[in-house]
This record gives structure tokens, C-alpha cells and sequence, in this order.
């Protein structure tokens, strides 16, 4: 398959490795910002590959995962009521708030469906006029500019029982916050490829030059993992910090200049909680006051959410790159994807679910055990 089989090429990984290798001559602690890049990685163990030298640090590049557990409580809380029709994508649907999921919602009697666009619960909010239908909109700067589509054609099209629950987050700010962290060991980042073909790369040079650290974006095969940590070394080496694009296929500088323009119209900046790591200013959106009325916080006034974390639950230190997740007590025992604590052991990008899908053997903790959590025989 074009594109796909050609950033497989294991005489090329190989090449790219020896590369890698020659130019290292020190400890480098490198952070990929996304979740489906980790998913590459640990899948086809390159952060094993690579020199003792290189440090792959999992970043808070999950969406799912750094939804806040409020937002999800909220969720919950308007699924549940009657007359609502809750449409979701469907790895939102195990992500645990306090004390139940989306799944139990469900289970209980409310109307939870699993939609594969925005559009499609905007379709089902036509077809029940009778219904309030509610679009969990969360996610990077990929998502949103879809979910602001769809709330512009709610607008045009006067489709006033639709709205969206938002907690969109953006990158440069997020990449800000880990910089200023004390305990900080992040000294160069593999920046998102889909998120900067829709945002460009004009964000990220303030923030390479401002903390002196090479920014390479990155795409999600593994000969582009490879490339990017090949370039993010060479750059370390030499004592650079640029903003290098090793995605030229997929990524512009100027970005996609009518999602941004979508964006700019239906969404506005405002400080974001990202779950497992605290409030980040400036780092998410929500709809803008032309598109208020579609708000769902706004429209049902969500009040005395109770939200409580697992204590065993190490999540947060785990989107913030401090903890690897088999160096959780819960991970693979308590944690499971069927009994999971945190978004990160349910989500398709999540870290904790990447460890134990493809790192289940490898872990002490979990050696006497199948992947399903029964004794192995």
C-alpha cells in the first residue's frame, strides 16, 4: 500500500538506527507528543532499538485521556437524562468518571450512541426534533475543526435540539507547561504530524527558542519515528533548537488554512484542566459567543459535580512523562482495558493501554499472568 508498506522498510529502520548511533555521544531525553506515535513505538519496540543514550518520554498526547474528569461527570450527568440522545465517539464510552462510564449510562436506560462523525449525531438530531442530541467533542487540534463544522451547519441549517460538550486542548500551550514543570526532563519533542497539517508550525519556533529545544515534526510510521529522532539527535548534537518538519508529506507551514479559519470563527481560546496534570492557560477552546446557544454546559447548566480520582490511579503522572506505565503498582493487576482507573489504560492511544497490549510479558508485575488478567497454565 503506497505510504504505508514504504515507512516499514526494516533495511531503512536498520539504516536510520546506524545513523542514530553514530551521531549520539551523550544522554538525550526526547518527548512524543502524541499518542499514536506511542502506539508506534512501544508496538514495534523502537524506543528498544534505539542506543541506551535515547530516552523516548510519553507525552500527553491522548485526547481521551486528558479529558478532564469533570467533563466526563458532566457527560454522565446530561446522558443520563431524559429526553437527551448522548452521541460519542466510541473509545469515549469505557472512559471512567466518578464511580461509572458511559457504558453503565447506558445500561441504566439512557439513550448513549456511538457515532462515527459529528455530523452523523447532527443527522440524528434532524431525524428526533423532539430530542435534545449532545456531540461529546473532545480532542487536539485534529478533531476540532470537524466538531466546529458541525455546529456552523447547526447554525446555518437551524437545527436549534443540537449542541456540542466541548473540552478541545491544544498543543503549543500543553508543550509550554511540561517546559516550566520543575521536575521537567524533556530536552527536544516529536511534535504531532496530523496535528500540525491542520495548525502549521508557525507556533512552535517561539517555543523551540524560548527553552532551547529542537522541535521536530513527526509522522507515525516507523521510519517516520526513526527520522524524527535522527533529526532531533543531529540537532541535539550540534547544539540547535530549531523547528525542523520531517512530515513534508502530510504538513505545511501555513497548516490548512480553512480548518483554521473554521476554527477561528466557531471556537474562542480559553484556559483548559487537562486531567491527571491541572489547569493549562490558553489551552483549549470553546465555542464562541455567535455559537454560545450550542454550548451544552451552557444549555443544561451542569451543577455540584462531586468528582473524585482513584487513589491507586497514577495516570497523571504518566501523561506527564515522570512515569513509565508499568511502573504503576496498579498497572496490569487492579488496571486493566476491562477494569481500567484512568483513560490511559482505555483509550486506542492511550500509554498505559500501548504497555499492555504490546509489553504485557515484558513486566514483572505481570509475568504470571495472561493478557485477559488470568493465570497463565
Amino acid at each position: 500500500m503506497k505510504y504505508i508498506e514504504e515507512f516499514q522498510d526494516p533495511s531503512l529502520a536498520e539504516r536510520l538506527l546506524d545513523e542514530i548511533r553514530a551521531a549520539v555521544t551523550r544522554p538525550w531525553a526526547l518527548m512524543e507528543v502524541c499518542g499514536g506515535q506511542t502506539h508506534t513505538i512501544i508496538r514495534h519496540g523502537i524506543d528498544q532499538l534505539l542506543p541506551d543514550e535515547v530516552e523516548l518520554i510519553h507525552g500527553p498526547g491522548c485526547p481521551v485521556c486528558v479529558t478532564p474528569l469533570e467533563v466526563i461527570d458532566k457527560a454522565l450527568e446530561i446522558a443520563s437524562r431524559p429526553g437527551v440522545i448522548f452521541c460519542s465517539f466510541g473509545d469515549m464510552l469505557r472512559v471512567p468518571g466518578t464511580g461509572r462510564d458511559l457504558f453503565q449510562v447506558r445500561g441504566e436506560g439512557g439513550d448513549v450512541r456511538v457515532v462515527y462523525s459529528p455530523l452523523d449525531a447532527l443527522r440524528v438530531a434532524q431525524q428526533n426534533p423532539d430530542r435534545e442530541v449532545v456531540f461529546f467533542g473532545i480532542g487536539f487540534e485534529t478533531t476540532a475543526p470537524p466538531n466546529a463544522m458541525t455546529v456552523y451547519q447547526a447554525r446555518r441549517l437551524g437545527i436549534p435540539n443540537f449542541s456540542l460538550l466541548v473540552s478541545h486542548v491544544r498543543v503549543p500551550p500543553a508543550i509550554e507547561a511540561i517546559m516550566r514543570s520543575p521536575n521537567c526532563r524533556v530536552q527536544a519533542f516529536l511534535a504531532a504530524g496530523h496535528v500540525c497539517s491542520v495548525m502549521g508550525t508557525d507556533e512552535y519556533p517561539v517555543l523551540a527558542e524560548r527553552h532551547r529545544v529542537p522541535i521536530v515534526v513527526t509522522g507515525f510510521e516507523p521510519l517516520d519515528i526513526l527520522e524524527g529522532v535522527r533529526r532531533t539527535v543531529l540537532q541535539l548534537e550540534r547544539g540547535e533548537h530549531t523547528v525542523d518538519n520531517a512530515y513534508p508529506r502530510a504538513v505545511r507551514p501555513e497548516g490548512n488554512p480553512a480548518a483554521r479559519a473554521m476554527l477561528a470563527d466557531v471556537f474562542e481560546v480559553t484556559d483548559r484542566a487537562w486531567r491527571g496534570i491541572g489547569v493549562i492557560p490558553d489551552s483549549g477552546w470553546r465555542l464562541s459567543s455567535r455559537y454560545r446557544e450550542y454550548d451544552a454546559e451552557h444549555r443544561f447548566q451542569v451543577t455540584g459535580i462531586d468528582t473524585r480520582e482513584p487513589a491507586a490511579c497514577r495516570s497523571g503522572e504518566v501523561l506527564q512523562g515522570l512515569l513509565k506505565p508499568h511502573e504503576c503498582e496498579a498497572f496490569g493487576t487492579v488496571c486493566t482495558p476491562r477494569t481500567p482507573l484512568g483513560a490511559t489504560m482505555v483509550s486506542s492511544e492511550g500509554a498505559c493501554a500501548a504497555y499492555y497490549l504490546y509489553r504485557r510479558l515484558d513486566l514483572p508485575a505481570a509475568a504470571s499472568r495472561s493478557p485477559e488478567g488470568s493465570p497463565v497454565v
